[in-house]
């Protein structure tokens, strides 16, 4: 990985400082007259800029911004990160910060969150999966990188950040207020389903415990079925998301990773340890799972072995990698995208994401209301408009904080009829156990 690194550096390095050895980049591709033609065009770009543009601007600049639109242009999850953006990441994996909770990612050139993690300030404050962020406090989102908007909306503890949205079905942008605070995130528990003997295992992200908290939970509450909630779980540790796969089968291809260098081509396989092969298992997506989440509700539906409900899930299949540019303290970096993830059947998750075998729609009625469908060409019009009613003086609607009762331990009749999700969840589950028993008085009879 090291040496992919130092040729990704010199990439990098040599790209931004292309106008001044041109000649010298020339010489050892000279063989190429396509890739010399390339240069040459880049070369005459920054050099028109430098000495036309309306303002002075100095060549480390204009490399900046080319770097960073290149990588912007790239895909949703690769970008350019300045010295202090590295920096910023580095405290945000390493280190404590405080924020609003939320994952967010640009889909279809629009800011959006994936989902708020349950328990945190976001979630709280009533945003929701899907929501499309227009402004964060007076800014408009249009053309803001991701992590643009991460740094706006991370900030000191107790400090508000207020973010105006455009939500599905809403006839007008919300304004949602969200006060900062350290996240801290309950990634695992468990509780039991009134009248059952089944467990609900709820999985809000892949921190480092996932795994081992999963398997505990169901050793103690000894459950004949499971449903495992994934739903508004944006991903995290890949290697968390092969351990609860592996928790339930036990052999076979559970990921892949296949990018354009080979060394960096790998397999997961099932380890042959799983202590549960055999518990009937449902599992909850939405379109707030992602990433690792994806991971383990594809893995699993390939293998047959959980029956997946809800709605499709994000789609966010690929592996980013942070390579430094030069190194030392205050260099800058990119975020690349190196490779995507493939499930045992082969397919990607990639911008597809997974389609549940049971689809149900969140509330109520399970029908899905295509009010705010809206085609990814006519999308950053139609968030222009919104933009120019608001900044003309035109009403918003202010959200409420949600009341932030405590859940009890188990989840009782009137849980289940308030999510229909859960409910058709069980209602599988409970077919599940049908056919298991069956299965098991004719092997028996034989």
């Amino acid at each position: 990985m090291r040496y992919y690194k130092f040729l990704i550096a010199g990439f990098a390095t040599t790209f931004a400082i292309s106008a001044l050895i041109f000649s010298n980049l020339f010489g050892e591709d000279n063989h190429n007259q396509t890739r010399l033609d390339a240069y040459n065009k880049l070369r005459v770009v920054i050099g028109n800029i430098e000495q036309y543009y309306v303002d002075d601007i100095n060549i480390n600049e204009i490399v900046d911004k080319a770097i960073s639109g290149l990588l912007t242009n790239l895909d949703a999850h690769s970008a350019y990160l300045t010295p202090k953006d590295y920096s910023d990441l580095k405290v945000q994996i390493n280190g404590e910060f405080s924020g609003i909770g939320i994952q967010i990612a640009l889909k279809d050139g629009a800011l959006t969150i994936i989902s708020p993690i349950e328990g945190t300030p976001g979630d709280k404050a009533g945003l929701k999966s899907g929501d499309i962020i227009l402004k964060i406090n007076n800014q408009s989102t249009l053309n803001m990188t991701i992590d643009e908007a991460v740094n706006l909306m991370r900030g000191k503890k107790n400090t508000k950040v207020k973010l105006t949205i455009i939500r599905k079905g809403e006839p007008k942008p919300l304004v949602i207020e969200v006060k900062r605070d350290t996240i801290n995130v309950t990634s695992t528990y468990a509780r039991k389903i009134e009248n059952t003997n089944y467990l609900y295992l709820r999985v809000n992200s892949f921190d480092k415990n996932v795994t081992k908290k999963t398997q505990d939970l169901i050793r103690k509450n000894n459950p004949s079925g499971i449903i495992l909630d994934l739903r508004n779980n944006p991903g995290g540790s890949l290697d968390q998301a092969v351990g609860l796969v592996n928790t339930f089968i036990k052999d076979g291809l559970i990921v892949s990773q296949k990018g354009k260098i080979k060394s960096n081509n790998e397999e997961f396989k099932a380890d042959g340890k799983a202590p549960f092969p055999n518990i009937p298992l449902v599992v909850l997506v939405n379109g707030g799972s992602a990433s690792a989440s994806e991971i383990v509700a594809g893995s699993l539906q390939d293998h047959k072995r959980a029956v997946i409900v809800g709605e499709n899930t994000f789609g966010k299949g690929s592996v980013q990698v942070v390579l430094e540019v030069e190194g030392g303290e205050n260099t800058d970096a990119l975020r690349l995208t190196t490779a995507r993830y493939y499930l045992p059947s082969g397919r990607t998750i990639q911008a597809v994401g997974i389609t549940p075998d049971i689809v149900v729609y969140p509330g109520a009625v399970p029908k899905n209301s295509n009010d705010f469908e809206i085609k990814e060409s006519e999308l950053k019009k139609h968030l222009q408009n919104e933009l120019d009613k608001i900044n003309q003086g035109e009403g918003v609607v202010k959200v409420e904080q949600k009341d932030d009762t405590n859940k009890n331990e188990t989840i009782t009749t009137k849980d289940i009829y308030n999510d229909i999700q859960l409910k058709s969840a069980i209602d599988a589950l409970k077919i599940l156990m049908v056919i298991n028993n069956t299965s098991k008085i004719n092997l028996a009879n034989k």
